[in-house]
């Protein structure tokens, strides 16, 4: 089993978009698969405690709705120092979430710790659509980051 915790300031943009989208990857190259397929646990926090409690915002919601993808249910939560031990990968969406990230865990011995575009061959932050309004560009970043997560891990 590869665990995956996917980290964001809020955990209602970003983390829980990448979430959803990696699941739904991974389900469809499990089914198109013709032989054993690696079995994932993907989940998203928060930085922050801003939002715990709320669900997805609806501009992610919206987006990955009109992707076929149900968000239902997803709830925002802060990573946990517990967190480190729990997931094989803690992946944060830029060098804010990281710095924040290494605050909650103290440090990253084991170099679980990077961001989602870090699996691509442009590495950087992806932009916080809370600020920025753009969730297309957003989405389409992670997208990128999970395609390239994904074929790292497979």
């Amino acid at each position: 089993m590869i665990k995956i915790l996917f980290v964001c300031h809020g955990n209602i943009c970003r983390s829980p978009m990448a979430e959803f989208v990696l699941r739904d990857m991974v389900q469809k190259a499990a089914a198109a698969a013709k032989g054993p397929y690696p079995q994932f646990s993907i989940a998203s926090a928060a930085t922050s405690t801003e939002e715990i409690g709320n669900p997805v915002h609806h501009g992610t919601r919206n987006l990955l709705r009109r992707c076929g993808i149900d968000t239902s249910g997803k709830r925002a939560r802060q990573m946990t120092r517990r967190d480190y031990e729990e997931y094989d990968y803690l992946i944060g969406m830029d060098e804010w979430n990281i710095r924040n990230m290494m605050r909650i865990v103290g440090s990253d011995p084991d170099g679980k710790i990077c961001r989602l575009l870090d699996f691509t061959g442009e590495p950087g932050d992806i932009a916080d659509p809370w600020y920025t309004g753009d969730f297309e560009t957003t989405y389409r970043d992670v997208v990128r980051g999970c395609k390239g997560l994904l074929e790292e891990l497979t």
